[in-house]
Formats: C-alpha cells, sequence, structure tokens
C-alpha cells in the first residue's frame, strides 16, 4: 500500500517508516523542515513539503493514498501554553482527512492519547472518554469524529498511546525526568509516588501502527500498552541509582517550582490494558519495558 504519514520523522513516525518499508508498503512522509525531509529520503520514503495547517497538502495527499497515519500533532505549542490551539488544528486536520478518505474503506489511523480517560482504574478499549469542551477533551471529540468516519466509508481506527512510549534516543518524559533530576540534585516523585503510568517501547508502538493500517477493523479503538502500569517512585528509584542522588516525595505544593511543566502529569494515575488490542491483531510486544529501558543507562547521557 502506499501509505501518507504526518508526523513521519518524530519518535514514533521514524520507527513507523522503515516499519512499513519492511512490510512492503510506500511511505509519503509529511515533512515541515529540511532536517526532516533530509531523514525522510534516507529512510527511503517519499517526501511532501507542508505542516498540518496545510489541509490542501493534506487532503491531497490522502485522496492518492491508499491509507493515512496521522501521528502529526503540534506539542510544541500544546506545552507551552496553546493545548486548545493544537487540538484545534488536530482537529482539522482529520476533518479534512475524513472527507478525502470517504467512501474508499481506506485505513485512517490516529494517534491518540491514554491520560485522564479512567484516571485511578485500569482503562480498556472499552472505556469512553468524558468530552465536556475543556481544552483536554478536544482531542478525546477528535478521536471520536476519526472512529465515526467508519460510518462514511472509511475504515478508521484509534490508537490510544501509553503516556511513555520509551526507547533509546527519547527526549520525552523519562528524559526529562532525568534531566530536572540532575539539575535538583534528588530523583523526586510526587506524593507517595504509587501512582502508575502505562508504558510503551516505540519500536513495538511502530508495530502496533502498520498492523492498524493493514487489518484493524472500521471503527476500532486499539491501546499502544505494554505495561499495564508502573509506579512512579520505582522510575524515581531507577533514576537515583543512575545518578547517584537521594529518591524523595515532593508535596503537591513545591510540585510545579520541582517539575515545572511535567507536574501537570506526575500527578496521574493511569494505567491500562491492552488485551483487547492484542486479541484482535495478534500484536505482542517485544521490546524491553521502561524500567529496563532506563536501567541501560540510555537517558542519562546528557
Amino acid at each position: 500500500m502506499r501509505i501518507f504519514v504526518t508526523g513521519a520523522s518524530g519518535w514514533i513516525g521514524s520507527a513507523l517508516v522503515p516499519e512499513l518499508i519492511d512490510a512492503g508498503h510506500q511511505v509519503v512522509g509529511l515533512a515541515r523542515s529540511s532536517a526532516s525531509a533530509d531523514a525522510l529520503t534516507a529512510a527511503g520514503a517519499e517526501v511532501v513539503r507542508g505542516t498540518v495547517d496545510d489541509l490542501d497538502v493534506l487532503g491531497e495527499h490522502a485522496a492518492a493514498s491508499d491509507g493515512v497515519v496521522h501521528l502529526a500533532f503540534k506539542h510544541d505549542i500544546a506545552f507551552t501554553g496553546d493545548y486548545q490551539g493544537a487540538a484545534e488544528a488536530d482537529r482539522r486536520a482529520v476533518d479534512t482527512f475524513g472527507d478525502a478518505l470517504a467512501g474508499t474503506d481506506r485505513p485512517f489511523v490516529l494517534a491518540s492519547g491514554l491520560v485522564g480517560l479512567k484516571p485511578g482504574q485500569v482503562s480498556t478499549e472499552r472505556d469512553l472518554p468524558t468530552i465536556d469542551g475543556s481544552p483536554t477533551s478536544v482531542r478525546a471529540a477528535t478521536a471520536a469524529a476519526a472512529l465515526a468516519l467508519a460510518s462514511r466509508g472509511v475504515r478508521s481506527s484509534v490508537v490510544r498511546l501509553a503516556p511513555t512510549c520509551h526507547g533509546e534516543g527519547d527526549i520525552g518524559f523519562m528524559a526529562t525526568l532525568v534531566g530536572i533530576a540532575r539539575a535538583q540534585g534528588v530523583s523526586g516523585y510526587l506524593g507517595d509516588g504509587t501512582n502508575r503510568w502505562a508504558a510503551v517501547h516505540r519500536l513495538d508502538a511502530a508495530l502496533l501502527f502498520r498492523l492498524a493500517v493493514e487489518k484493524a477493523p472500521a471503527g476500532s479503538v486499539l491501546h499502544g500498552v505494554d505495561e499495564e502500569g508502573i509506579a512512579l517512585h520505582d522510575v524515581a528509584e531507577v533514576i537515583g541509582r543512575h545518578l547517584d542522588v537521594p529518591v524523595t516525595s515532593v508535596s503537591q505544593g513545591a510540585a510545579a517550582g520541582h517539575f515545572t511543566w511535567l507536574s501537570t502529569f506526575l500527578g496521574v494515575d493511569a494505567p491500562a490494558s491492552s488485551a483487547l488490542t492484542r486479541e484482535m491483531l495478534d500484536w505482542r510486544p517485544t521490546r524491553p519495558g521502561l524500567l529496563e529501558d532506563l536501567a541501560k543507562g540510555h537517558y542519562f547521557n546528557g
């Protein structure tokens, strides 16, 4: 298949592109910079220059493809004060893809998230997010709109990713935690540290996206989760050992000063199951777990 991928040079996308090519697919990747374009060319993909705001470009290349995987999201503005704007841009892109693919029965796979889905309980693929008009629920509404495309003749699916998609080269949450621990001289966790995050290795996540575009039934909700829930205290312990710094609890009142922007996420308890996804697509994660990845030292060279 000829697959159009947004976010193709990003953290998951840069793993998905070779995953798709190795499986015999042709990849067309959206690139917003020369560096991204060069990386995609080196990986063997065809390059389309543009951003998620270039709706004409998105519609044209979606219509010319055999399927679309939409990974791009404006994380740069989402985590610097304009989550609403990032989520609204994402919705416009999804609506554009829906119009381009309507009536074709071609696959459309959307990347979404798990945080906040069912706080304090193990969420499953059957759980529906709360859509209440808040900035964070705008993205959940976009996922619902993507699933609704099944009624318009699109084989749509949504992959809800674990909050931690880890691996060598990760510059996300885990790398940020390591950097904070190094700067503060302590490896901190919020409260008692028993809150849990689901996790998945990015190479296993890439495999899931390939399986989704190849064979996920229309209207499928999939969970990109390998480990159901890892206590943040355990994460802090591994970081503390590697950096040789004390491991300590940080109070809620001191969280913003200690963890800065990450404090909003660190208190979330977000375990999740992927049992239904594994059964539906025969997805079998095989890569190292989060604590094992941390213990290998991938995050401590900066």
